[in-house]
């Protein structure tokens, strides 16, 4: 009898945990569904004509016209080249990238191996930095950009990338959880000299951290349409949210809506390459750089 009682029990268990199952992967699904709806609808939108109204859940016959004057010459003189915005785009991001992960972690080991008197007001200093918001020192950076005459450059786009608080942050935290500081004192005993041991020892061991950053970092520069607005002029210089907006805001006579969807289509592509190159490092990544140990 109580054998019984057992074999009933497991059958049960078995089966509640196949229902929980079930509802998990529904639940999954739908997440799934609902997150990609609005891309399904954008690309239909990018295959429908000039003008459109309703919703529309098949793909329509306006995609090669589309994609015809999206890249043609009348476009490239209203709103900007669209394959030169891209590649504006493209440049700004990787470098501001790039540059805002390398110089972030080389501070964040500096503070994480270096015991100095000013380690805990550097930390407060970058804390207080990252809390004063772009908009509230816009106007004193334009000026101060203008009197070095690099308005309208990508300077000003590319190198204050380096100054960035949340990435060092979260470097600092990485390295405290994966960077023991007795391989940096016997790489010292073997002779190596700190930027070597940085570039050869520590940086393998942040890639993950890197990754995820890259892929933060990449995005942000991206979608920025602040500082290209405040900085650039000339329409060849434009990135991808300075045209789109130039669209956006085109007259009735000029506005094309499946133009203006297809070239969202294009300009996702690029973050989604990113991020399908990335992600795998990002559970692993967020996972030691948040909690010690």
């Amino acid at each position: 009898m109580p054998r019984s009682t057992e074999i009933v029990g497991e059958k049960t268990n078995s089966t509640g945990l196949i229902i929980h199952r079930i509802i998990a992967y529904v639940v999954l699904v739908l997440l799934v569904v609902v997150s990609l709806f609005p891309f399904y609808l954008l690309i239909i939108n990018a295959t429908r004509g000039r003008s459109q109204a309703g919703i529309r859940w098949y793909p329509d016959h306006f995609l090669a016209t589309n994609f015809k004057n999206l890249f043609s010459g009348s476009t490239a003189v209203a709103y900007g080249s669209v394959w030169r915005s891209l590649a504006n785009s493209l440049f700004i991001s990787a470098c501001a990238s790039l540059l805002s992960v390398y110089f972030s972690a080389l501070t964040a080991y500096a503070t994480h191996v270096y015991q100095f008197k000013l380690r805990k007001f550097a930390d407060m200093f970058i804390l207080i930095v990252m809390m004063v918001p772009t908009q509230a020192s816009a106007i004193g950076f334009y000026q101060f950009m203008n009197k070095l005459g690099w308005t309208d450059t990508y300077i000003p786009l590319i190198i204050p990338a380096v100054a960035a608080p949340a990435t060092y942050y979260f470097m600092k935290q990485y390295m405290a959880s994966a960077l023991p500081l007795e391989i940096v004192e016997a790489a010292r005993i073997d002779g190596c000299g700190e930027f070597k041991i940085f570039n050869k020892i520590v940086t393998p061991i942040l890639k993950p951290a890197f990754a995820v950053q890259i892929i933060f970092t990449f995005v942000t520069n991206w979608n920025n349409y602040f500082m290209p607005r405040l900085i650039l002029t000339s329409k060849s210089k434009y990135t991808i949210p300075l045209v789109l907006n130039a669209m956006r805001y085109a007259g009735p006579q000029e506005k094309d809506v499946g133009m203006f969807s297809l070239y969202i289509v294009l300009a996702i592509l690029p973050v989604v390459i990113v991020y399908l190159c990335l992600s795998k490092f990002i559970i692993r990544g967020v996972a030691l750089g948040s909690v010690k140990g």
